[in-house]
């Protein structure tokens, strides 16, 4: 019979490569049972330098740490600490609310002390209880492509993305050699953006990455519940749009 729980966090959180070890060491001291690791590349859209005409990646890494509720804040505050979240330019942390999940019945988590903090250079340390301000856009197209969603999310008002790479096994995509199904290469894009540019970026990727057209990609939107690593004066500044949207919309 399959189990589902409910109660779980996902942590995201983006650093450079050499940190990834850091964040899960101090995510598995705090109580989590362990996390995923991918790699891929970091985009700053305004700072994208070229070497002769081809974009200079950094090389980052994505941890998935999923963690019940009991410990999430000593979990979270662990990986801010680890690897210095709370300083600008050290990475990005967010916490996404899961639904429902399976196969992980045998886990057990203890009672964390809540809490919050911001730091002194006005960092905002994932906020319990600020508002919903971001989305996370999440663009799966075939290796290349990716290039068109991080210019279409640049020119919708995206500030960067972290780019990682996967195989797809769609139903449009069936060729085969020596009789032998392949699975084409993907890139996936993240992107977290703000909640007042989502729809006109995920119109701008659908356009510039024909996603309309079969076989091109897929692009679908994830509430972001708290992010750490982003300035907090960026965050009053999308609070008050925010605010000003929802007033417009009543």
């Amino acid at each position: 019979m399959s189990v589902t729980i409910q109660g779980q966090k996902l942590i995201i959180t983006i650093v450079k490569k050499d940190k990834a070890k850091k964040v899960v060491q101090a995510s598995r001291n705090a109580g989590a049972q362990g996390g995923t690791t991918l790699l891929g590349e970091g985009i700053r859209l305004n700072e994208k330098m070229r070497i002769l005409g081809i974009p200079a990646e950094r090389e980052r890494a994505v941890i998935l740490t999923l963690v019940s509720d009991e410990i999430f804040d000593d979990v979270k505050h662990a990986i801010i600490d680890s690897v210095q979240l709370n300083k600008p330019r050290q990475g990005i942390g967010f916490v996404i609310d899961t639904k429902k999940i399976a196969g992980i019945n045998h886990l057990l988590g203890w009672h964390g002390e809540e809490g919050d903090a911001t730091d002194e250079e006005g960092v905002d340390i994932m906020k319990e209880d600020q508002d919903v301000l971001y989305d996370l856009i999440i663009t799966i197209v075939n290796r290349g492509d990716s290039e068109k969603v991080v210019d279409a999310t640049r020119k919708a008002g995206a500030e960067g993305g972290t780019i990682l790479h996967g195989r797809g096994t769609g139903v449009h995509e069936k060729a085969k050699l020596f009789n032998i199904m392949i699975e084409p290469e993907k890139e996936v894009v993240l992107t977290l953006i703000d909640k007042n540019k989502t729809t006109e970026v995920l119109k701008t990727i659908n356009e510039d990455a024909e996603l309309k057209k079969p076989g091109k990609g897929i692009a679908f939107v994830l509430d972001v519940e708290s992010t750490v690593g982003i300035s907090r004066v960026m965050n009053e500044k999308i609070r008050e749009e925010f605010k000003k949207k929802k007033k417009k919309e009543k």
